[in-house]
């Protein structure tokens, strides 16, 4: 594979810009006809994929995101899946299993049929000779000669077994079999053809969590005799005695408080047992059916359970019925073409991408509730789900499960937040209802704006948002050491974190940056463009621990330095990786990244290097785990997307093939699978909480998407195959494409998006600046609390030694949370936070959006000074340009120094407070910098501060200019072509001066009807009337229009990101229908989504 994958960058070496078109070579030779779409996904499906090479995937029945997980599991036991391919024999059919999750959990209840005496620690011996599996269903035939069929409901599974002519045919309960330790194990029987029982167990990944799991299992025939074995102490199980996650990190601490609930419908309780068995007479009958129902709430639902969901004894038709649920999911996404190990690697992908999570409710409606009382399921949801691989699934699984299944994924989302309502905190890791507090991050923000994202809207939206705000801005168990991120901008590595599993600090804080971005997505889809802003601005945290003389994310100590031996293949304060891989982690604001490492040739550079390696070699990006999974799309932001076309290939094929080891890693709850199934569809959801998907290309000649709106989304390859990822061409609904992300609405409304392929790179297609999928930038969050009040002198530390500005020494000098300071024609306005919050930033190359032209100055001081820098002023039209930054120390030594040449004085204390102690007698200064002249008739965008600074630390206060940005008058240019200034104007149709005359896209002309002053009052006018949204409207596709101004909300625009313009009362952006180029269009608002046809320059 490595040779391939070097023939391959050769080939995108040679290719030349502008020749991969017309170069014949480059084009595979076209099929003659097209291939038909796969009609029954589910009998391309192989469940042994994944069984092997710590993949941890079970291969036994099952339905979509099912209770019941019936299938074998070998001496081994696998974490989760339980059952390892090279193993030769069966301890049993449990039935709970989990799919690759990397610590052991579930498998209960083993089931084991035996000939001969009862032996209940027998195992079954078997050859893959005599095994099948295929969704809903498994069968093996064991050297005992039993042959051994399980299918499955919902919440119920179907078994035949096939004995020989025996009447020793017995069926071993191994109720101390699960996974973990187990307790309160019973054994019932009802009848002579009954039994039930119930275990408790959990300890997922040595956490404290328990569930209580109940069976109800019916015969076709009476059993002979049945026994059951006295129970023992409880014991570890082998799996779990070592303690620790395969791949993910170290145990949680923190304590479940989920409790088993329910009672027995027994007849005839035996005594609390270990195993039970009952012994069947086959010699006249060979075959004996059950059906079980499983519950987590008590045996009485379980036998509801099954008598609802499957209470006949027809074998054939469960299985066909179950057959039938996964076609369902899985023909929501049809392909055509690829090798027949290619269909079946994808829908093996897309299968284990929707076992979970799982139900947890029963058909009465019945679930343990997360607090561990019994709940019942919202009204107008059907059931609730539990098993949340939180750090895995927000990745790429819950955009696919909001894509192929809104029904569940709606229910899902309900489920979480009944979650929040019952305990005050959101899933991280749980095992059915209890929480294991497993990994890092706060996920759930994630999932629950993913699944809005991708289609499942059917949840209590409002309280969701409102519950990941309150969980995000207050310090508990699911974001520990939030206290630092709100003082410093990131989470030291010498901080004190408590509860709750909490390690990797560097990593944590890029994992609550993407929660936080996350969140501002939902909000501004909700309206709330207020918080929308505040946690997209946190989000930025991300450039706090961002080394600009190294160029990589690195730990910081709480006192802001760079921790000692810092080496970017160690793994040292991160999370499952390094450096290496972690540094990309900024899925949200790739520019940004890009800008902070010197631009995007040097961010390519070092994809290039980390991207060598898919196996961990050097540090390098490891595939066999979710860390690395956005790292390849990011060549699309910089101008480079045929590298993205050849990576991921490369790791399709290194990876994943059809064979038992076929996948590797942890599969975790199917993230791993369904990144794989972005990847064959040529497209990836990169930026968390939006619908923005970065482009690869397609692995298929055909694939049709049905979308939750009941719409398709077609995507055709042509050329299609494996040695041709790289993309000649494409077109959307018959236009030409030449954007490396997925048109606006293409997973809402739909369409065709159809790729040209071929084996050499065309190195020209999307890669102008403008091609690059949507970054979301804003300023991070202030890094550093300068000021306390003399009351708590110890709630900040200006200097890193314990000293800080008193609040009352500035407001006697003027200075006041939010107040305006005057210096040098200049006006600041002072950080509007009450004393002991985060009020400034230590210059550390953080990018801070500002507006302004004129001059630039800035208000603020030296700690342990004077210091230098030099700042970088962005222009709105991209341009750049150094500004000097020297600002004298704020005590001036101590009274020993003097003001530095150009600062100005502008308060002077006579106290400063010291952190545990009365306040320190000694002259405190504020000082603001010499106005620097701006390039004339230019306005900031952002200034990016000092990222290296000679002596002390520079503190920045607020920044200022001598004039506030003019109103600019111009041609507004549409950026719906890969070009910004594209030859389409936005328009005042005719020059109309009537309410209601159309807003459109025109040729660029120059004409008044195209002069638009951008109004400091919010307004965009011309003509003498405004840019207005037609009856104040808020829903997608309400027109825009000419109108008289009368300062309503309907004629209020915000500049926001990728140079959208928002309306701040729908909070939607100015919008081109479909991208059209056509002249003459009307324009709209529609939900802002990043893509050329929302982008708009200004004058």
């Amino acid at each position: 594979m490595a040779q391939l994958q070097a023939q391959r960058r050769a080939l995108a070496l040679l290719a030349t810009t502008g020749l991969a078109f017309a170069a014949a070579s480059a084009l595979p030779a076209a099929a003659a006809t097209r291939a038909a779409l796969v009609s029954d996904p589910a009998s391309l499906v192989n469940p042994f994929i994944g069984t092997t090479n710590s993949a941890d995937d079970f291969p036994g029945a099952d339905d979509p995101f099912g209770m019941v997980q019936w299938s074998p599991d070998t001496p081994s036991r696998p974490d989760g899946g339980g059952y390892e391919y090279n193993d030769s024999s069966i301890t049993g059919f449990s039935l709970t299993h989990l799919s690759g999750p990397g610590c052991s959990g579930e498998g209960d209840v083993p089931i084991l049929p035996t000939v001969g005496a009862v032996n209940t620690s027998a195992t079954d011996s078997f050859s893959h000779s005599n095994e099948s599996a295929s969704p809903g269903y498994y069968s093996v035939t064991t050297s005992n000669g039993v042959t051994t069929q399980l299918t499955v409901t919902p919440r119920s599974g179907m078994a035949s077994f096939t004995f020989p002519s025996t009447t020793e045919a017995n069926l071993i309960f191994k109720l101390n079999g699960s996974a973990n330790s187990d307790s309160n194990e019973q054994f019932n029987i009802v009848s002579s053809s009954e039994v039930s029982g119930q275990v408790t167990s959990g300890g997922f990944c040595g956490a404290s969590n328990t569930y209580t799991v109940y069976f109800d299992m019916v015969f076709n025939t009476s059993f002979a005799t049945n026994g059951s074995a006295a129970v023992k102490a409880s014991t570890a199980k082998a799996s779990e005695s070592k303690n620790e996650h395969t791949l993910h990190g170290a145990l949680p601490k923190a304590k479940s408080t989920a409790k088993s609930n329910g009672t027995s419908n027994a007849v005839t309780p035996n005594a609390s047992a270990n195993d039970g068995y009952v012994t069947f007479n086959t010699t006249s009958n060979q075959t004996v059916l059950a059906n079980v129902g499983v519950s987590f709430v008590s045996i009485a639902n379980a036998t509801q359970n099954r008598t609802t969901e499957n209470p006949n004894w027809d074998f054939a038709s469960t299985k066909s019925a179950a057959h039938t649920a996964w076609n369902n999911v899985l023909g929501k996404v049809a392909v055509a073409g690829g090798t027949s190990a290619q269909q079946t690697v994808f829908y093996t992908a897309l299968y284990h991408a929707a076992l979970h999570p799982n139900l947890i409710s029963d058909e009465n409606g019945q679930y343990p509730g997360f607090n561990g009382s019994t709940q019942t399921v919202d009204s107008g949801h059907s059931a609730e789900y539990g098993n949340f691989s939180g750090w895995d699934i927000y990745r790429s699984q819950a955009q696919l499960e909001g894509l192929i299944d809104p029904t569940v994924a709606s229910d899902t989302a309900q489920s979480m937040v009944d979650d929040y309502a019952q305990t005050g905190l959101f899933p991280k890791w749980s095992e059915d209802n209890g929480e294991t507090y497993v990994m890092v991050g706060d996920p759930a923000d994630s999932i629950l704006a993913d699944y809005y994202a991708f289609g499942a809207r059917n949840f209590d939206t409002s309280t969701a948002l409102k519950d990941m705000l309150a969980e995000a801005t207050t310090s508990g168990n699911d974001r520990p050491g939030l206290t630092y991120l709100e003082q410093l901008g990131y989470l030291p590595t010498n901080g004190s974190y408590g509860c709750c599993n909490f390690y990797g600090a560097a990593a944590t804080t890029l994992e609550y940056d993407s929660a936080d971005f996350a969140i501002s997505a939902l909000a501004g889809e909700l309206g709330d463009t207020s918080d929308q802003s505040a946690m997209a601005s946190r989000a930025q945290d991300w450039q706090n621990e961002f080394d600009h003389n190294s160029g990589y994310i690195q730990p910081r100590t709480y006192q802001g330095t760079w921790t000692s031996g810092f080496s970017a293949s160690s793994e040292s304060n991160f999370v499952e990786a390094d450096s290496y891989i972690y540094t990309p982690m900024v899925p949200f604001n790739v520019h940004g990244l890009a800008a902070a490492m010197g631009g995007n040739a040097a961010l390519n550079s070092y994809l290039d290097t980390v991207l060598s390696s898919f196996s961990g070699s050097n540090g390098y990006s490891d595939f066999s785990n979710e860390p690395s999974l956005e790292i390849p799309w990011e060549y699309d932001y910089t101008g480079e997307p045929y590298k993205t076309q050849d990576v991921i290939r490369e790791i399709q094929d290194q990876i994943w093939t059809d064979a038992p080891g076929g996948l590797a890693g942890n599969d975790d709850l199917g993230e791993m699978s369904a990144w794989y199934v972005w990847s064959a569809l040529g497209m990836y959801p990169e930026t968390p909480g939006t619908a923005d998907l970065a482009l690869g290309s397609p692995l298929f000649t055909q694939e049709v998407i049905t979308l939750p709106s009941g719409n398709t989304l077609t995507i055709n390859g042509s050329g299609a195959a494996d040695n041709a990822p790289y993309v000649q061409s494409a077109t959307w609904n018959g236009s030409a494409w030449n954007d490396a992300y997925a048109p606006s609405g293409a997973i809402t409304s739909g369409g065709t998006l159809t790729f040209t392929l071929g084996t050499s790179a065309n190195t020209s297609w999307a890669s102008a600046s403008s091609a690059a999928p949507p970054s979301y930038a804003g300023s991070p969050s202030y890094t550093d609390i300068g000021i306390s009040a003399d009351s708590s002198s110890s709630s900040a530390d200006f200097d890193g030694v314990g000293y800080s500005y008193s609040a009352s020494a500035l407001s006697s000098a003027g200075i006041t949370p939010g107040s305006t300071v005057t210096a040098n024609g200049v006006s600041f306005t002072w950080p509007n936070v009450s004393a002991g919050r985060p009020d400034n930033y230590e210059a550390n190359g953080q990018t801070v959006t500002s507006s302004g032209s004129g001059a630039i100055s800035f208000l603020g001081s030296a700690s342990n000074g004077p210091s230098t820098g030099t700042a970088v002023v962005t222009y709105t039209d991209g341009s750049t340009q150094n500004v000097p930054i020297s600002l004298s120390d704020w005590t001036l030594g101590g009274g020993s120094a003097s003001v530095l040449a150009g600062d100005t004085t502008v308060a002077t204390m006579s106290y400063r407070n010291q952190s545990g102690a009365s306040s320190d007698t000694i002259s405190t200064y504020l000082f603001a910098t010499k106005p620097m002249n701006l390039a004339s008739g230019k306005t900031v965008a952002s200034v990016t501060l000092p990222s290296n600074v000679a002596s002390g630390g520079l503190h920045i206060f607020a920044i200022g200019y001598t004039s506030a940005a003019s109103p600019a008058v111009g041609s507004v240019y549409s950026g719906v072509s890969s070009s910004v200034l594209s030859g389409l104007c936005l328009d005042d149709n005719g020059g109309g001066t009537t309410n209601g005359t159309h807003v459109q896209i025109y040729t660029c002309n120059g004409t008044a009807a195209q002069q638009w002053t951008i109004a400091s009052n919010g307004t965009i006018q011309t003509e003498g009337g405004c840019l207005d949204v037609s009856g104040s409207g808020t829903s997608n596709g309400t027109v825009v229009q000419w109108w008289g101004c009368d300062n309503t909300g309907a004629q209020q625009w915000e500049v926001g990101a990728n140079n959208s313009l928002i309306n701040p009362e729908s909070g939607k952006c100015l919008d081109d229908p479909n991208s059209t180029t056509t002249t003459g269009t009307q324009l709209q608002i529609y939900t802002c989504n990043g893509t050329g046809a929302q982008n708009w320059t200004l004058p």
